[in-house]
């Protein structure tokens, strides 16, 4: 028989997705920063977004602690997006960005939300294609390939770095015919004539470089999602490879899942 705990409180959290029992031990002891996160929280519901945060010296006198444990608990509100730096201040954040992990392209995702989306070019080569890199864009090692790096933008904030490999047999004349700052998959399916027809990717957590954060606006230890995707056609043809960066404080990323298989197994939960 499965031991069941018995407790006298509610262990489940206020919203869906909140920690349970509000993220507190089970021995109860609170570290002393996360009892600041939790009223700066509150505070920051409080002031909505654009708000201005008091500083560190003033939440310290408020909630008699001292500077560096105002300061970790404004660390963690940072790396999840809570709040964000403007000049000298701190100021509530918006809501978080919601990326459909599907086909549809960056532009499509960030215009549902109401947001205007754009790029801004950092650089556009072309050069032989390397051996590990040709079977994902459907080449032969030392054929021509593009690479087009772009920064990701939503309402002019920066939120990510985009790298695009594709070969030049498929977009010759991209160094002319392409706006930067517009989506490249409308670019391939409305001039070119090109579908997507499906994708592999891989999601995980990494650090930027300097160079990376540098080109974001971002502190090298925030803390970034790495995509990295394969496309290929409608016919089964290998078309594009795509890493990109996303700002961890600002997106989020969803999916739709369905069964695979019609045993009649039910999936994990």
């Amino acid at each position: 028989m499965r031991n069941v705990r018995k407790q006298t409180t509610p262990d489940l959290p206020d919203l869906p997705g909140a920690p349970v029992r509000s993220g507190i031990p089970e021995h109860g002891r609170i570290p002393k920063y996360y009892a600041v996160k939790a009223e700066v929280a509150r505070l920051i519901d409080e002031l909505g977004e654009g708000g201005l945060l008091p500083t560190e010296r003033d939440l310290a006198v408020r909630y008699e602690v001292s500077r560096e444990t105002v300061r970790q608990a404004l660390r963690e509100l940072l790396l999840e997006g809570r709040l964000r730096r403007q000049g000298r201040g701190t100021v509530v954040a918006g809501p978080k960005l919601e990326q459909p992990l599907s086909l549809a392209s960056y532009t499509e995702g960030v215009r549902r939300q109401g947001r205007r989306p754009g790029r801004a070019l950092i650089s556009l080569d072309r050069f032989p294609c390397p051996e590990p890199l040709a079977p994902m864009v459907g080449v032969q090692p030392g054929e021509p390939v593009w690479h087009m790096e772009r920064v990701l933008l939503a309402d002019d904030e920066r939120v990510g770095l985009e790298s695009t490999y594709v070969s030049e047999a498929r977009a010759p004349r991209l160094d002319e015919e392409f706006d930067p700052d517009s989506s490249f998959y409308s670019y391939l399916h409305d001039r070119l004539g090109v579908a997507f027809g499906d994708a592999d990717e891989r999601i995980e957590t990494v650090l930027a470089t300097p160079r990376e954060a540098l080109l974001i606006g971002t502190p090298p230890a925030l803390p970034m999602l790495l995509i990295q995707r394969v496309s290929r056609d409608t016919h089964g043809r290998p078309l594009e490879r795509v890493r990109t960066l996303y700002r961890g404080d600002r997106f989020s990323f969803t999916a739709h899942l369905g069964r695979q298989d019609h045993s009649g197994e039910q999936g994990a939960h």
